[in-house]
């Protein structure tokens, strides 16, 4: 099903933050409306929830998945290879150690690249209602993203909440 969002804009914090009260009391989920501002709030401002941030797990990952390559590519190389130099043993260390690092190191730094377009939900598909009023005019916007039965009762509790006006927005 289609979502559809209605974007409300308040003056007030306090209002923005009575609205975001009002979508709970209605059983909106926490992720089916969001804050724009064009100021910088402090986190809990407007009563949003707090989100829970994986980012920490994705250098971890990404190391493993690295280590594992070049263990891989490095034992494979000198396998399939062979080359004995004076008795020397075919599995050289000091060497495949550089090789290690610089690949768990790399996908270390390139999955938590994406872990961070990931974690900030990048690049996002639906942008839903919008106004430049939030950035020029200073208004606090409170977007609520939905199906389209249940987009009219979320613009009424936007307006019951003190929302100075609506706009819809809806998927192409």
């Amino acid at each position: 099903m289609a979502n559809n969002s209605v974007l409300g804009l308040f003056i007030d914090e306090n209002d923005a933050g009575d609205a975001l009260s009002a979508l709970r009391k209605a059983k909106y989920q926490d992720n089916e409306f969001e804050i724009m501002t064009g100021s910088p709030y402090p986190h809990g401002t407007f009563g949003e929830a707090h989100p829970k941030i994986k980012l920490h797990r994705f250098p971890i990952f990404g190391a493993v998945i690295g280590f594992t390559v070049a263990l891989i590519i490095t034992v494979g190389t000198q396998l399939a290879y062979p080359l004995v130099t004076g008795g020397k043993p075919i599995l050289s260390i000091p060497p495949m150690l550089v090789i290690f690092y610089e690949m768990t190191l790399l996908f270390a730094v390139i999955v938590t690249i994406l872990g961070a377009l990931f974690e900030s939900r990048l690049p996002k598909i639906f942008m839903g209602a919008y106004d430049e009023r939030i950035m020029t005019e200073g208004y606090i916007g409170v977007v609520v993203t939905v199906p389209k039965d249940r987009i009219s009762k979320a613009e009424d509790i936007l307006k019951k909440s003190g929302a100075e006006s609506t706009k819809r927005g809806w998927e192409e």
